[in-house]
């Protein structure tokens, strides 16, 4: 058994976390033991191990805050009709490791014969885009959303879910070379951000008033997209890719009455009812097992190579996910 661990943070985040031998205690009661099938490496990841995120855990810590595996062995008290089956791995529970325990009460069985490396990125990304697209803005069939970042993982299940909604989307990147993976996710309405983004998704929606925006980038790209947006829209920036703070004129709040919000998904996980996960949830799992949803992947890593595939994570210009697959 082994696990990706790191006892301090730096600048660099790969040479904080390195793979070392672990061991596991004996299953109590109602606990499961679970073998890690793939765990992604996401933003927050990387920001965790800069010691830049906004909630850090303890040190010395294991990477990783989601992903997938199977049921190997129960407990006492445990059916033994879960063995064998993909479940997801609890949230925030370190899954850059082999083998990790679970309470066997709080297990979410997945379904079977869907591709795992999909299912290992259903409970950050997917329920991130699923939320902005349900929370802020009431939106109806034929509606109209803007995203920059759009080649990023986020921005892969946005294009799927606004598709599934009958949503119609338009898409940036940040450089030209993103926009063929953008398009081969089925995003239409694709541009690269720059002079003049308003004029020309003007005529990409053929002058759709556009209401609400997402923003992954900040920094002028944020401004832009609020320059974009209809009377009294919404802005709502989830990241900052650019390391910058959103910049965007008092003009877009004064005179056109924009509105700008930011969301992260730990306080909905806080706040959810489980009536409210199970429908969140149960959205997403229909989409990904029909083909609807889905994230490109850019390179998977084994966990001895997790220095390099934590540097691949971090790394810009990329288009499609890093996972980690510890038992390969």
């Amino acid at each position: 058994m082994k696990k990706a661990e790191y006892a301090e943070r730096g600048p660099v985040p790969q040479d904080v976390i390195a793979a070392v031998a672990m061991e596991l205690p004996p299953l109590a009661a109602g606990q499961v033991l679970l073998e890690v099938l793939a765990a992604p490496i996401n933003p927050s990841d990387v920001l965790t191990l800069t010691g830049l995120y906004g909630l850090l855990p303890p040190l010395p810590a294991i990477g990783g805050n989601e992903g997938v595996g199977r049921v190997a062995e129960t407990g006492e008290g445990v059916d033994a009709g879960w063995v064998g089956k993909t479940v997801l791995l609890p949230l925030g529970s370190g899954t850059w490791r082999t083998h990790l325990i679970a309470e066997a009460k709080g297990l979410v069985a997945l379904p079977d014969g869907v591709d795992v490396q999909q299912l290992a990125m259903l409970s950050v990304n997917p329920p991130t885009a699923l939320l902005m697209l349900s929370e802020f803005v009431d939106l109806q069939p034929g509606d109209w959303v803007i995203q920059n970042a759009a080649n990023s993982a986020v921005g892969s299940y946005l294009i799927g879910i606004a598709k599934a909604r009958g949503l119609n989307l338009v898409n940036i990147v940040r450089r030209e070379s993103a926009v063929e993976s953008v398009r081969k996710a089925g995003g239409e309405n694709v541009l690269v951000d720059g002079e003049k983004l308003a004029k020309r998704v003007a005529e990409a929606s053929g002058g759709a008033a556009i209401k609400l925006g997402i923003d992954s980038v900040g920094g002028p790209a944020t401004d832009n997209l609020a320059r974009c947006l209809a009377q009294g829209a919404t802005l709502v920036n989830y990241g900052a890719m650019s390391g910058e703070p959103c910049h965007i004129s008092p003009a877009s709040f004064v005179f056109r009455d924009i509105t700008l919000r930011g969301f992260w998904l730990s306080p909905w996980y806080r706040n959810a009812t489980p009536q409210r996960r199970a429908e969140v949830f149960g959205e997403i799992g229909r989409l990904i097992a029909t083909g609807q949803l889905r994230a490109p992947v850019q390179a998977t890593y084994r966990l001895e190579d997790i220095k390099q595939a934590v540097a691949a994570a971090a790394a810009g210009e990329r288009d499609g996910k890093i996972l980690v697959l510890p038992n390969e």
